[in-house]
């Protein structure tokens, strides 16, 4: 199975592409992709040096165009598509079918990903993109138990990647209308939920930390508690009386131990999570999948999960907790 990991920045795609991953995503500086936090992705001239440095090393680099944009700003999804064939980008990585359309009739030669944001959950919508947009790999939502993924392997007309580790979400792939109802701004459109533009901090004399998003109290912290980054669904809201994590908890996905399990089902590539992430993380999550990769692929028969590499994944958790999420539910 190719291992692809995410590259926020340069040193990030450098990062993942020296501890082993076959491939990175990556965005270009603006709201054509799902991570655009002031700061993060790339200029062109880093994008072509990026991909460069991939290339050189066998590697490959798919270009996050997965946002939708509204029609006034279709040009500019457009642009980046031709940027990516001109750059040679080993593939997009795309929802929107204005989007796929492009790509499909101006650069046929330029590999068409189907993005999670596209929401494909079974075999008649993957059939679809593959007949009308000819995409050679779709990414599937984090909505699936294992046994469905199984069974969409089994009838998918083209290969599947799945997210192997990393950040939840418990919105249909972005289509939040939390952040959107606190914000105005769409992740899926607007390419971030929690706009920073939105985030307010305030340090309290007894040490607390209190964080609002467009002035709506989302959480506070202890003087030593760990915060994380401020989103609605992971935000801690008084509910009849007590406070607690009323939709869902920092956690992270880890399907570490469904490895053997993804790849008899046939899964063609495990996705890690995390273009917002530091280049410790890209680091240290890509180097414990590629060794456990590596293990799996010289002795199958005799693969077995290390408590070293589970560690080190809990350290680069939210919450420093994981979960097998919808993979492990008893009902499908």
């Amino acid at each position: 199975m190719q291992l692809v990991c995410p590259a926020g920045n340069l040193p990030a795609l450098q990062a993942a592409i020296d501890a082993g991953a076959d491939a990175v995503y990556a965005g270009f500086r603006d709201q054509t992709n799902a991570r655009a936090f002031p700061g993060l992705n790339f200029s062109d001239d880093e994008l072509r040096d990026g991909i460069a440095y991939a290339h050189q090393r066998g590697r490959q680099v798919y270009l996050a165009l997965n946002t939708y944009p509204d029609s006034a700003r279709l040009p500019q999804w457009y642009s980046a598509v031709d940027k990516a064939a001109e750059f040679g980008c080993d593939a997009i990585i795309a929802a929107e079918m204005a989007v796929l359309d492009y790509a499909t009739r101006t650069h046929p030669s330029l590999k068409r990903h189907l993005s999670v944001q596209g929401s494909a959950t079974t075999a008649p919508a993957l059939r679809y993109a593959y007949e009308r947009f000819g995409i050679s790999r779709a990414v599937l939502p984090r909505v699936l138990s294992i046994q469905q993924v199984e069974r969409l392997c089994e009838g998918s007309p083209v290969p599947l990647e799945v997210f192997a580790f990393g950040s939840l979400c418990i919105m249909v792939e972005g289509r939040c209308q939390l952040s959107s109802y606190v914000t105005g701004a769409s992740p899926n459109r607007h390419g971030v939920c929690s706009p920073a533009s939105f985030v307010r901090w305030e340090e309290h004399d007894d040490g607390r930390r209190s964080v609002r998003l467009n002035q709506v109290l989302m959480d506070r912290f202890e003087p030593r508690e760990p915060a994380g980054y401020p989103t609605v669904c992971k935000g801690r809201f008084e509910v009849g009386g007590e406070i607690f994590h009323a939709l869902e908890e920092p956690t992270s996905l880890n399907t570490l131990e469904l490895l053997p399990r993804l790849a008899q089902a046939g899964v063609a590539a495990l996705k890690i999570e995390g273009r917002q992430r530091g280049v410790a993380y890209v680091g240290s999550v890509t180097r414990t999948w590629r060794a456990a990769l590596d293990r799996y692929r010289d002795a199958p028969a005799s693969w077995s999960l290390q408590p070293g590499w589970q560690q080190s994944l809990s350290k680069h958790a939210e919450g420093h907790q994981t979960t097998l999420g919808p993979y492990h539910r008893s009902w499908h």
